[in-house]
């Protein structure tokens, strides 16, 4: 007996297709689709809105929220330059997690059928189809949820007064990141350091998927030896 291959068929409902590629999922997932326009991920049409997000909803729904925390430790009697530093080492914390999220889960090899999936909705779609604009930055949904305990943690090794500034600086940084990657991929940068940038991203897409893995900036791929080449 000789097993078929199994094909994905494109123009059905993805998500529930490509755990069947087994081990065949990396080099597929790998071999971009340049196309504005997105696959159907889901037959059912709830769960298919879930997954779509414009760009300016993450600016529009976070940064009031970014706005209440930081607020919130000046209620609590900090200076502003206090709570200008905390922002800042919010912002700079998220810069270590966005690549470490980036390098190690978003870029992890998988090849079972449920782990292929995952990977595929967490982050294998957007480099099978990177041009896909509803699906570039991170349902509001799913971050939300993300949120409760990564607050959670914060208030673990912060003080009271200082743990909403330092949350605000890193949801600040995640805002920032979002819109960036947004920029990067449809924008049209002629200028430094954004066309830098956007060329940097677009290796990393189109050339050496195993390197650069930084997104605003290419600060930890120094650090960790992953600058491409």
């Amino acid at each position: 007996m000789v097993a078929q291959k199994f094909t994905v068929d494109l123009s059905k409902p993805l998500v529930f297709q490509v755990g069947h590629l087994g081990e065949a999922y990396q080099e597929w997932v790998h071999q971009p689709i340049v196309s504005k326009e997105g696959p159907r991920f889901f037959a059912n049409d709830f769960l298919e809105f879930l997954t779509c997000t414009a760009w300016w909803a993450i600016p529009a729904i976070w940064l009031p929220v970014v706005c209440w925390f930081v607020t919130m430790s000046m209620r609590m009697g900090h200076t502003i330059p206090e709570v200008a530093m905390m922002v800042g080492t919010g912002v700079f914390v998220w810069t270590l997690i966005e690549y470490t999220i980036h390098r190690f889960l978003f870029h992890m090899k998988t090849q079972t059928y449920w782990a292929n999936t995952a990977h595929y909705l967490l982050h294998g779609c957007h480099h099978k189809h990177p041009m896909d604009g509803l699906r570039l930055v991170f349902p509001p949904t799913a971050a939300a949820i993300l949120c409760v305990p990564l607050w959670n943690l914060v208030k673990l090794f912060a003080t009271p007064s200082t743990a909403p500034a330092l949350f605000g600086g890193g949801l600040l940084g995640y805002v920032m990141y979002d819109c960036t990657h947004y920029y990067l991929h449809h924008g049209q940068p002629s200028k430094n350091p954004a066309r830098n940038l956007k060329l940097y991203h677009m290796s990393h897409h189109f050339r050496v998927q195993n390197k650069g893995f930084g997104i605003t900036s290419k600060l930890w791929d120094i650090v960790f030896g992953t600058l491409p080449p």
